[in-house]
C-alpha cells in the first residue's frame, strides 16, 4: 500500500496529456506541452502528512507543497491562470486531489501499479491520463 511505503519516488513521463485543451491554453503552448517528458518527484513524510510533488521539465517546473487531508489555496497561475481550494487525501492506496474553483469536477488521482505511477486528471467530466515509469 502506497501510504506506508518509502517516502521518495522518482518517475519519468511516458505518455501525452490532452487535458490542456480544457484550460484555454493556446495551440502553440499545447504542442510544446505534449512534447515534454516531465520527471515527477514525490516526497512524503508519513509521520507528519507533509508531501511535496515536483514536476520538472525543460520548459517549466511546478511544485506543490501540502499536508494530507488539509485544504489549502493552490496557486495554478503557472499552469492555467487560476487559483483554487485544494484538498489531497488518501483513498485506500490512491492519492486523490479535489480542486474547488471555476471549473467543476476538477482534480487528479495518483496510484502505483508495479513500477509505474499513474496520474488521471479530471475536469468537467473529461479525463486525461499520464503514466510514469520509475527512474533507475
Amino acid at each position: 500500500m502506497w501510504p506506508s511505503c518509502s517516502p521518495d519516488f522518482l518517475f519519468w513521463h511516458t505518455c501525452l496529456n490532452v487535458l490542456e485543451r480544457l484550460h484555454n491554453v493556446n495551440v502553440a503552448l499545447r504542442k510544446i506541452v505534449c512534447m515534454l517528458k516531465p520527471t515527477k518527484e514525490i516526497i512524503h513524510d508519513p509521520e507528519t502528512g507533509a508531501m511535496k510533488i515536483n514536476t520538472i521539465t525543460t520548459f517549466k517546473n511546478f511544485s506543490m507543497d501540502f499536508n494530507i487531508g488539509k485544504e489549502f489555496t493552490e496557486d495554478l497561475r503557472i499552469v492555467d491562470g487560476r487559483t483554487c481550494q485544494t484538498t489531497v487525501d488518501w483513498d485506500g492506496d490512491k492519492l486523490v486531489c479535489v480542486q474547488r474553483g471555476e471549473k467543476e469536477g476538477r482534480g487528479w488521482t495518483h496510484w502505483l501499479e508495479g513500477d509505474k505511477l499513474h496520474l488521471e486528471m479530471r475536469v468537467q467530466g473529461v479525463a486525461a491520463k499520464q503514466v510514469f515509469k520509475k527512474a533507475e
